[in-house]
């Protein structure tokens, strides 16, 4: 996840990030003004830019001390943070349009643009309301716990114990009471969140936006009404694909599970995934791996061989992105990181990057446990942080990604290299399987990526119902269900509750954090990979191909990553890939040897 609020959209919007920065509010006196001129507008430009990134080095601190250190006090200074943002961002995107018709120099009409892809609450009290909403909803989420004996502290169970009973457990009631018991937690902060769309709505509408969800949408260099039928097109390309592994893991659950529990026909329980969100699959490799010798991707039992701890496994990481050209990260990222879970106090330990001073002040944010699912996590936290790094001498208002789907593309494309071979080059695994033994690599994989590509489409499909007031509080269930039924097949594993709040139950959704940037990244890290190896000059099976110690191709990347924001996203993906059209072909090429084998396996199932 990105944590760095750079541009004036990312400050004023909590819905871009979960809390952007403060900025001191300044009050405005009316007064007469005559024509605005270009040498104005420079100059606004200019000392909005000098303003937001003063105050955004203390600000990111404030948010850090809040997510790792959660209580009373750091979360109303989370609140009082993000109120002072909205005020000063509001502001200063209003301003902005003063100079909108002026003929400016290319970069300065795109900061003009940023800077009003934003919201603004001129209402203290909905600007407070707005911002200890957020801060509240980010607290409970991070202290919930479902306690099987409410009142009997023993029996409770946070979040990582219930992931991690989804992830390891065969028993179907047992599966089922842990994700239950997880989903009834966002029902208590159900009426903040509806207060809180509402506000946020208020604010989108005073910029100019039909609602939140439109905002959003906006911020993709295309008309909201574009970019929706951008990502429906990229879904159609990867639909039949998904298909296919979605039949192939249902056949096989219900070789482990039965019929009674997984039906022939139909969405699937949503409790016997291996994840608390059916997002991704691959806990369940064991058991839908190919019959036979299959090849062996776990690393998990060598980390732990090996005593390879948090930060060794860090320092792992970052060996990829030096072996490519780039820097070695600063000293600071080593000693101010959270690496692990703190036994003293209550943290937000879902996975975050952060950028606290605009330059070379880059940490993670993580409870990194020895596993190969968080071997991974931290080489796709460095691509934040490698991006970071990369665009730090852009002005202020590009010191971001070409899109937020930039952002979380680049640690997963380098992801896409940490290939058997390069786990054997670390000595984290034995040997490299046999080409033969491609199929179980690719399933694994696909359990990962290809399955997450319908949850990552829906989420903001359903935001964007709910910021438009096409979905009421009372339907919020009823449309989230139709929604993952339609695009994953998968079902509520119980009757909804009266007054349930099922979504809310993901991070992201009370966070505000837009979901479709992770979509977009699932496409664009595969389109990556691809021109990638051809620029390594690898003219191979592309899921055997990494680019681990080939300078040509961190050379590329490094390119675009330092353009930072400061062209469309189109512009930045020309220069990495040579095209500027995003395009779902590169997964097709990927997984194509697996869509023939799930194919021809999930005929020879259904004949038994």
């Amino acid at each position: 996840m990105f944590h760095t609020k750079k541009i004036a959209a990312a400050l004023a919007s909590v819905a871009a990030f979960s809390l952007p920065l403060a900025i001191q509010a300044q009050e405005s006196k009316p007064a007469k003004k005559s024509a605005p001129t270009v040498a104005e507008a420079e100059k606004f430009l200019k000392d909005a830019e000098a303003r937001l990134e003063k105050l955004a080095n203390a600000a990111g601190r404030a948010a850090w001390v809040y997510e790792t250190h959660i209580t009373d006090d750091t979360e109303a200074m989370a609140a009082q943070a993000n109120e002072l943002a909205l005020a000063a961002a509001g502001e200063i995107a209003i301003q902005a349009r003063r100079y909108n018709k002026l003929a400016l120099p290319a970069d300065s009409k795109r900061k003009l643009k940023l800077l009003q892809l934003s919201m603004s609450l001129s209402n203290d009290k909905d600007r407070e309301a707005y911002t200890q909403l957020s801060a509240q909803m980010n607290g409970a989420y991070g202290k919930a716990t479902y306690c099987k004996t409410p009142g009997d502290d023993s029996t409770c169970l946070n979040l990582g114990q219930l992931e991690n009973i989804l992830a390891t457990s065969r028993n179907p009631a047992e599966l089922k009471d842990a994700w239950l018991g997880w989903h009834a937690q966002a029902a208590t902060y159900k009426d903040r969140y509806v207060k809180y769309v509402d506000i946020s709505n208020k604010g989108s509408r005073e910029m100019g936006f039909a609602n939140t969800g439109a905002m959003w949408r906006s911020q993709y260099d295309m008309p909201p009404e574009a970019f929706a039928a951008e990502t429906e097109r990229l879904w159609q390309q990867v639909k039949p694909l998904y298909d296919s592994l979605h039949q192939y893991v249902r056949l096989k659950l219900q070789q482990t599970y039965g019929k009674d529990e997984v039906p022939s026909e139909g969405p699937i329980p949503a409790h016997l995934f291996g994840n608390m969100w059916s997002q991704s699959w691959d806990n369940l490799y064991p058991l839908v791996k190919p019959q036979g010798p299959a090849a062996n991707v776990d690393i998990a039992d060598s980390l732990k061989q090996k005593n390879i701890d948090a930060k060794a496994m860090t320092k792992m990481a970052e060996g990829f992105y030096t072996s490519l050209g780039m820097e070695a990260l600063p000293a600071s990222f080593w000693q101010k990181s959270q690496f692990t879970k703190p036994r003293d106090r209550e943290v937000v330990c879902h996975a975050s990057a952060w950028d606290v001073d605009n330059l070379t002040d880059v940490r993670i944010k993580m409870c990194i446990k020895p596993t190969t699912e968080e071997f991974l996590v931290i080489h796709h936290e460095l691509g934040h942080t490698y991006y970071q790094l990369a665009y730090r001498n852009q002005p202020f208002l590009f010191k971001n990604g070409a899109n937020d789907g930039f952002h979380e593309a680049i640690g997963d494309t380098v992801a896409l290299s940490t290939t058997p071979s390069y786990m054997h080059k670390l000595g984290l695994l034995p040997e490299v399987p046999a080409p033969e033994q491609d199929i179980g690599v690719l399933l694994d994989k696909a359990l990962q990526k290809i399955a997450f590509l319908p949850f990552s489409y829906l989420v903001d499909q359903w935001r964007w119902k709910v910021y438009s007031g096409e979905t009421k509080p009372q339907d919020y269930d009823k449309v989230w269900w139709e929604l993952r039924e339609k695009y994953q097949g998968v079902k509520r594993p119980a009757p909804m509750l009266a007054n349930g709040f099922d979504a809310g139950a993901k991070y992201h959704v009370p966070a505000d954090v837009p979901y479709s940037r992770y979509f977009i990244a699932h496409i664009l890290q595969f389109q990556l990979h691809r021109a990638l190896c051809r620029e390594a000059g690898y003219t191979g099976p592309l899921n055997r191909c990494s680019i681990y110690e080939n300078k040509a191709a961190g050379k590329k990347l490094q390119a675009m990553l330092e353009m930072g924001a400061s062209r469309p996203w189109n512009e930045a993906l020309r220069v990495a890939t040579g095209e500027d059209k995003l395009d779902a072909s590169a997964i097709i090429d990927y997984f194509a040897p697996l869509k023939v084998w799930l194919d021809a396996q999930n005929k020879v199932l259904m004949a038994k």
